[in-house]
């Protein structure tokens, strides 16, 4: 299917252990501040029921969007490769000297502590295909920038 989304094994186990917190104690929550704010009284000017009504919508529309990523993903470790992959590690110069280190995966499969490059951004879309040794050049919206790839490895949670 064109339109999967790669997830790292751990990016899944975060999703469905998400998932199963929202449909479980999430959903109970707020059916019992919106049982809480029904007694209050009158639904038509009670502000804590709009708010309950209304985080239960966005609550709801996160299950069903967690239920779409799962249902339409591909986990997989990566395997090494000589060129960036969806799910390579990549260390890269700047045109300063700087070194960066970049996991190229799309945003839900985002580390704590780590800098993700999306496949759909710029950086992240330069970098695919790229070899060590490369300089890419990429468009942002602080203008247009050179980085050279320096190490390219596999994800490793």
């Amino acid at each position: 299917m064109a339109d999967q989304t790669f997830l790292t094994p751990e990016a899944q186990a975060k999703l469905q252990a998400e998932l199963e917190q929202l449909t479980t104690t999430g959903r109970a929550e707020i059916e019992a501040r919106i049982q809480e704010a029904r007694e209050m009284g009158d639904l038509r000017e009670n502000a804590d029921y709009d708010a309950a009504k209304n985080d239960q919508g966005l609550m709801e529309a996160r299950i069903r969007q967690i239920s779409h990523i799962l249902n339409n993903s591909e986990v997989r470790e990566v395997e090494v490769t000589d060129e960036v992959v969806i799910g390579s590690m990549v260390t890269v110069t700047d045109g300063d000297g700087d070194q960066m280190e970049y996991f190229v995966a799309p945003p839900e499969n985002k580390q704590p502590g780590v800098l993700l490059a999306s496949p759909s951004g710029p950086l992240g879309a330069a970098l695919i295909g790229s070899k060590v040794g490369d300089e890419v050049s990429y468009q942002a919206p602080a203008g247009t920038f050179t980085v050279k790839i320096e190490s390219i490895a596999p994800f490793k949670g």
